[in-house]
């Protein structure tokens, strides 16, 4: 479970062809807080919470040449952040924190090998922050990345890659092997499984070229890089949400996604900025609740 999690952090950077500018707003219903050690899963006290996240990016080609097998080599920027609020009530200990902001911003290129393959490489760097005042962030809030993947072009519809991701999460360069998955139908009903950015999974029904709806399960999350009772340590907020996505589509180039469902599980933990910490046994998160979330979407 934790391991899918964490592949929302180290996935090489998604790379579009269109210049798009997203926004996004989630909501996160109040539930109990629990923690999961062992064979033992039990309320913490009386805490609970909410949260809403505000997240936003621009994805723009600064350059592009399409080859005779309909490859595209491009050269682009991406920019990105999110800023979650969570509303913690009843804690009698410093278990979670009430805000995270993460800013990023990469640099990525694609080209094809052959009419096979094709090469995917990005290279950034974020701020992963458990505040909004630049005055108190520093240097160990910073998280640089890098990755580079094989893509594998096995039908139109679906291409498959492997490869390296490198980033500095325990404070050191370190390896992690990174994925690549797009598969996708076409038609009236179309089925989607994407791990271009987080793990997303769909199934739609287009009604007409102004409107769809969508059966959705996402993975997501924020980060923060802080330091605790003397130690470097993470603050995850990760979650997994299902439901409904009905998208209303104006024009050619612009979009509104709504969703409205449940949060099935809202990881929000410390833990040991260290390779040993991803494994640490005891988790703890927010349970089921309500979830929706409004999006605008804009293709230039």
């Amino acid at each position: 479970m934790k391991l899918l999690l964490i592949y929302v952090f180290i996935s090489v950077v998604c790379i579009q062809v269109d210049a798009q500018i997203s926004f996004k707003t989630e909501y996160f219903g109040k539930s109990n807080y629990r923690i999961m050690e062992g064979d033992t899963d039990e309320k913490v006290g009386d805490s609970k919470g909410s949260a809403m996240v505000y997240q936003g990016g621009i994805n723009l080609p600064l350059s592009i040449k399409i080859n005779e097998n309909n490859r595209p080599t491009v050269w682009g920027i991406n920019a990105g952040g999110a800023y979650a609020s969570l509303n913690n009530k009843n804690f009698t200990e410093d278990l979670v924190l009430d805000e995270i902001m993460n800013l990023g911003l990469s640099i990525y290129h694609m080209r094809p090998l052959n009419d096979k393959w094709s090469l995917m490489a990005s290279i950034g760097a974020g701020i992963y922050a458990p505040t909004t005042r630049f005055s108190q962030i520093g240097f160990k809030n910073v998280l640089a990345s890098g990755g580079v993947i094989f893509i594998r072009h096995l039908k139109p519809n679906l291409d498959l890659g492997g490869g390296i991701a490198v980033n500095n999460s325990f404070g050191f360069p370190m390896v992690f092997p990174a994925l690549y998955l797009n598969w996708t139908t076409q038609g009236n009903f179309a089925f989607k499984v994407s791990m271009l950015e987080g793990l997303e999974i769909s199934a739609k029904h287009n009604f007409s070229k102004y409107f769809s709806l969508s059966l959705i399960a996402e993975v997501n999350g924020q980060l923060a890089l802080v330091e605790k009772d003397g130690k470097d340590k993470m603050f995850s907020h990760q979650y997994i949400v299902g439901g409904l996505r009905p998208e209303i589509k104006i024009g050619k180039n612009l979009s509104i996604p709504l969703t409205a469902g449940i949060n099935a599980m809202r990881l929000a933990e410390f833990s040991d900025r260290s390779f040993k910490g991803m494994f640490q046994d005891r988790s703890y998160y927010f349970q089921i609740s309500p979830y929706a979330s409004a999006g605008l979407q804009i293709g230039f």
